[in-house]
């Protein structure tokens, strides 16, 4: 375990609020290859752009065994530290997760807090249970995993909007005490509710990048760890695609020569 234990310690330092990790999302070990030679220090999966990949739907359909097989793939394709998206944890319990994860090569996880198959948003204490889980696992494997919570208020609009960011810090301080190193309050994007959450929450804040969303410099004057950009990477290569193949169906080059 001792070069995962080095590796998860390498992915822990990366979240420096004000000087964040940037993870532009992989899907497979070209993308994750590409990712490194970019010269970024980590790889982290995105679950919705690994399942279409597969041929899969996101929201847990992908097979468990296949999704694993996947982090492993990239984990074994590139030399950094791998952080995998898990969505809510595929219904396994905390130790086979762990276990799964860690000799899938990985040594960081996301774990959001609503159900990806109904939508429905957790109760904040039965996530708590499930993360402090994960946690004691990960200390019995003696791995230090870096576990990323995700808080899904703002993605699920829950109750009145005026209430959102209170109950976003209520549920990423509850996790956090549980056993989480940092939390992800997805699609929150206001500049002044980010600084706002990022003062109230004693723990690195995961911030996603996408259009609407202040700019990575920004983020990074806000205070904020970790900036994720989830499936976008892999959404704007196969609109790539999709116009390459557009022009050679009309019989152009699609290389512009």
């Amino acid at each position: 375990m001792t070069e995962l234990s080095r590796r998860a310690a390498a992915l822990r330092a990366g979240h420096r609020p004000g000087d964040p990790l940037i993870l532009p999302n992989a899907w497979d070990p070209g993308s994750a290859r590409a990712v490194v030679a970019a010269g970024f220090p980590a790889v982290a999966t995105s679950s919705a752009a690994v399942a279409e990949a597969l041929g899969h739907a996101d929201g847990e359909a992908t097979p468990v065994a296949e999704m694993f097989a996947a982090v492993a793939r990239i984990a074994a394709a590139v030399p950094v530290p791998v952080t995998a998206d898990l969505e809510r944890g595929y219904g396994l319990r905390p130790a086979e997760l762990v276990e799964r994860l860690l000799a899938a090569g990985a040594v960081g996880a996301n774990i959001e807090d609503s159900d990806p198959r109904t939508g429905e948003l957790r109760d904040v204490e039965e996530q708590a249970e499930l993360l402090a889980g994960i946690r004691a696992a990960a200390e019995a494997a003696g791995v230090d995993l870096v576990l990323n919570a995700r808080v899904d208020v703002h993605l699920r609009a829950y109750g009145p909007e005026r209430g959102r960011l209170a109950e976003a810090v209520r549920r990423a301080r509850r996790y956090r005490a549980a056993g989480a190193d940092s939390v992800y309050p997805i699609l929150l994007a206001d500049p002044a509710r980010i600084r706002d959450l990022v003062a109230e929450v004693d723990a690195p804040v995961n911030i996603l990048a996408r259009p609407g969303a202040p700019a990575p410099a920004e983020l990074a004057a806000l205070g904020v760890a970790r900036i994720s950009f989830g499936s976008g990477v892999y959404a704007a290569a196969r609109a790539r695609a999709a116009e390459l193949l557009a022009t050679v169906r009309a019989g152009g080059d699609p290389f512009g020569s």
